[in-house]
């Protein structure tokens, strides 16, 4: 009998230290690092709140990504998942298939998108090519944090679900959201202020990355090396665009830290171009970056623009 009552007892101690840790277990998982560091700074201050990235920090855009065991099991216990959508999570059909009550907040819902095209139409003029290389026109560009007058619009989408899931935390949030959506519109002035003086607008680009931002500043997208990290081009095509870049007068390449391309190299050596980077956020500290991460990020990349078209 007293074996039984120590047990109870022990039980009871256990069930009240876990209870507050069970009842404010509240998890938000995003789908990858911009949406993350978003969601980040809308959160702050809400420590009852785990927000956790689905995707690691290192890997990039989400084209082919593709879901683990741990992914699974971490939205199984999420009461929300935030998505850039815009076609970027190929995987979404089946989070939706396999965990239909699940919340799903899309960043995108509403804001103007732009379509993926081929500046060059290298993959329509390659004779090396057939029906698997055919354009990819038409398709949905994803990458629309790249705009800060866009990335207000995901903050106050991602803090609408963040309210309608949370509602007693409406006032943090939505101070959170008017400090960082504040923040975004000063980073566009400052953007706006600094590359529209530039004497050369024209940029060729190794990744599909860059529309969005290129559009917002005045800048002019004449060449897309490869719609996806890592396509390989043939022969011909690195040919066709060295001979478009020359006739262009030789603009800026501009490649990606978080993907290495030998092609930039070669159009380099062909061409004269000199190659810079571009980050495009999709990678960054795994560990608590700082809030601003994604204003430091741009104004780094403003001021390699403003070198690399100032020459």
């Amino acid at each position: 009998m007293k074996m039984k009552k120590t047990t109870r007892w022990i039980s009871f101690l256990l069930l009240m230290i876990l209870l507050p840790v069970f009842a404010g277990a509240e998890t938000v998982i995003t789908s990858f690092y911009p949406v993350w560091l978003m969601t980040l700074n809308l959160t702050d201050g809400l420590d009852h709140i785990d927000v956790r990235n689905l995707a690691a920090p290192s890997v990039g855009c989400l084209h082919d990504y593709q879901l683990q065991p741990a992914d699974m099991k971490a939205l199984s216990r999420a009461d929300l998942f935030l998505i850039n959508g815009a076609g970027m999570e190929t995987f979404l059909s089946v989070i939706g298939e396999t965990f239909p009550s699940l919340p799903v907040v899309e960043a995108s819902a509403g804001i103007p998108l732009l379509q993926e095209n081929d500046a060059l139409g290298l993959l329509e003029e390659s004779p090396e090519d057939d029906a698997s290389g055919a354009s990819s026109e038409g398709e949905t560009n994803s990458h629309i944090w790249l705009d800060p007058l866009r990335a207000v619009q995901m903050a106050e989408n991602l803090a609408e679900g963040l309210i309608q899931t949370f509602p007693a935390d409406e006032p943090v949030i939505t101070r959170n959201l008017n400090s960082l959506t504040d923040r975004l519109r000063a980073l566009n002035e400052e953007l706006s202020a600094g590359l529209s003086p530039l004497p050369r607008k024209d940029i060729v680009t190794f990744h599909e990355a860059f529309p969005y931002f290129a559009a917002a500043y005045g800048l002019h997208v004449v060449a897309v090396v490869n719609r996806e990290p890592g396509e390989t081009l043939t022969t011909y095509q690195l040919g066709v665009l060295a001979e478009e870049i020359k006739k262009l007068g030789n603009p800026p390449l501009f490649v990606e830290p978080q993907y290495e391309d030998l092609s930039a190299r070669v159009l380099a050596d062909e061409t004269g171009s000199r190659v810079w980077s571009l980050d495009p956020i999709v990678t960054g500290p795994a560990e608590n970056p700082p809030l601003d991460y994604y204003e430091q990020v741009m104004r780094s990349n403003m001021q390699t623009l403003i070198e690399a078209l100032s020459d």
